[in-house]
């Protein structure tokens, strides 16, 4: 299969091709239209889907773009009003005929037309959210859009002062690489102390949050938030059972690799005692990784590494950039934070991240690219429905992407020793990150069983499950008021609940995929890019199948793949 990146923006033919979402009253007509046709066969029915598909991708772009221009500039009043408008006065006018446009569609006779495999997890996504709609949440559902960005406002403004320069949170962390051990506890000390400012700010936020959210899932006939939002994210292949056993599975197989990559780092820095502001440091005379200098030079380095690998990667980020479609660098006013944000109608994803010249930052550009290339993938499928594909698969995409790449890191690197110290960063990343996957988990657990606590109880709680999944490798003594707010960076809890253990199960996806590369590079290539390509028209076993994995959260799978990656690391010393 020839791929190529020049990527098309579709071709309208149901709404006309100048037409813009400005308000509800212009937008209305076409879903009226969609309501009252008629559907006299197999025929009329598949049109009517195209056309169906053709007004999501209009009204999905259009939201996408504000919520973009706005997390670029969150100190616009106007890029704020313009989102807040459309969650608050055209969002809710939509949830209605959604729900009766899926009854038309389920009640149709020819549905049963249809190809049954092409069509089926679509059918079902249709068919949970009908049982899901309730018009008491319509207003609840617009609020929360709105609240939840409040989060990025509060972060954006978060910024701490070091050698007399101004520098946001994302920038300061640099810091914590440098081999002065008393300029990296100042800087660790002042983000801590730059966080516990707004830390009441946050706890409100939450507070309302949760509550709303369990409002929301009491209205629609569940116990808690946690059943209703597994229901909503389409969770169909796994359980929360399958989460409580990944948790435990981190636990028993994943810290004790962890107790030994803070071991060394210990020796290697020639510490007594290993303090969190250590943990990224380098030994003195060893200069901190400098990838890239600027946005510019992270997106030439990003398609050299990209083009090595696969040339048509490299062209997918060569037509985003042709469009405009990244904001790489981090500056004060601007959304902590980095995504891919596909374009349903465009084709070309954008790209949002927050660069400070460091390691984690090309991981993250990577990361990005590979939910970019799986927007390129899927823009083909024929209908918008069918490139909504799961989030576990959507993180293979990405985190696959950060351990294909780094045989390719030679664009940034251009010497042995420093490639070497980026991909011992990587696979030290790739185990590190597994029990905070757990911890973010686990407390939404607690969190939305409990939505009634206060937040003394939250904070014990919290403190209860850190300690759970945390090494005694690391001394914490003197640092509780800031370990309690731990979570309150983590952004996920605000704005997508609940969105946080697919990445640890697309990591065990992605370690998978990697275990392939090392074997024969071009069959997983070939697999990764056949299962990005089915989108969202398979289930999630089935895609983890067609990328020749196991969808498996067993602790026994688990210990083969940390095995794997500890016999990776093992190999660059």
């Amino acid at each position: 299969m020839t791929l190529s990146a020049d990527i098309q923006k579709l071709e309208r033919h149901f709404i006309p091709k100048d037409f813009t979402v400005t308000t509800w009253e212009s937008l209305e007509p076409y879903f009226k239209t969609l309501l009252d046709q008629p559907l006299n066969s197999r025929a009329d029915l598949e049109q009517w889907l195209r056309d169906m598909s053709e007004v999501e991708a209009v009204v999905s772009e259009d939201a996408c773009w504000r919520q973009i221009r706005m997390t670029c500039d969150t100190t616009d009043p106007k890029l704020e009003e313009a989102f807040t408008y459309f969650c608050m006065e055209i969002q809710p006018k939509l949830q209605p005929y959604a729900d009766l446009l899926n009854k038309k569609l389920l009640n149709c006779p020819f549905v049963q037309e249809l190809d049954q495999q092409k069509y089926f997890t679509y059918l079902r996504s249709v068919k949970k959210n009908i049982d899901l709609f309730r018009e008491a949440n319509i207003p609840l559902q617009a609020e929360l859009s709105v609240m939840q960005q409040q989060y990025g406002a509060i972060a954006g403004k978060m910024t701490v002062t070091v050698n007399d320069q101004e520098y946001t949170l994302q920038q300061a962390a640099k810091f914590l690489e440098s081999h002065d051990r008393n300029l990296r506890e100042e800087v660790y000390r002042k983000i801590q102390d730059r966080r516990l400012q707004d830390q009441e700010a946050m706890h409100n936020l939450y507070t309302q949050l949760v509550q709303k959210r369990h409002q929301v899932a009491q209205n629609a006939g569940f116990e808690n938030y946690r059943d209703y939002k597994f229901a909503e994210l389409g969770r169909f292949d796994y359980t929360k059972e399958d989460c409580y056993q990944f948790h435990e599975a981190v636990k028993l197989h994943v810290l004790p690799l962890i107790e030994k990559i803070y071991a060394k780092k210990k020796v290697k820095l020639g510490l007594d005692t290993l303090r969190p502001w250590d943990t990224e440091a380098e030994p003195e005379g060893v200069q901190p990784l400098k990838p890239f200098t600027d946005g510019k030079d992270l997106y030439e380095k990003s398609v050299a590494c990209f083009e090595q690998l696969d040339p048509f990667f490299a062209n997918c980020l060569r037509k985003m950039q042709e469009l405009g479609h990244f904001d790489l660098e981090s500056r004060k006013g601007k959304a902590p934070g980095g995504y891919n944000c596909p374009l349903t109608e465009s084709g070309a994803p954008f790209i949002f991240m927050n660069a400070a010249g460091q390691m984690s930052d090309v991981t993250t550009m990577v990361h990005e690219g590979g939910h970019a290339v799986h927007s390129f993938l899927a823009h083909n499928l024929e209908l918008s429905a069918f490139k909504e594909y799961p989030m576990e698969i959507a993180e293979v995409a990405s985190m696959s992407m950060e351990l294909f790449t780094m045989n390719h890191w030679q664009a940034f690197f251009d010497n042995e020793a420093d490639l070497t110290r980026a991909k011992e960063h990587q696979l030290e990343r790739t185990i590190t990150i597994f029990p905070w996957i757990a911890i973010i988990d686990k407390f939404q657990h607690w969190v939305y069983e409990n939505p009634m606590h206060t937040v003394a109880e939250r904070t014990t709680r919290w403190m209860e499950i850190l300690e759970e999944f945390s090494t005694n490798s690391i001394d914490y003594t003197g640092l509780d008021r800031y370990r309690q707010i731990g979570w309150q960076r983590q952004l996920h809890l605000f704005e997508v609940p609940f969105y946080y253990i697919e990445y640890g199960i697309a990591q065990l996806g992605a370690i998978g995929l990697w275990m392939q590369y090392q074997q024969n590079p071009k069959q997983a290539l070939d697999n990764y890019v056949k299962a990005l390509s089915l989108g969202g028209t398979r289930t999630l076993p089935e895609l983890y199948g067609a990328a020749g994995l196991k969808f498996d959260l067993s602790p026994a799978y688990i210990k083969t793949l940390m095995e794997f990656t500890a016999a990776e690391m093992e190999k660059l010393n």
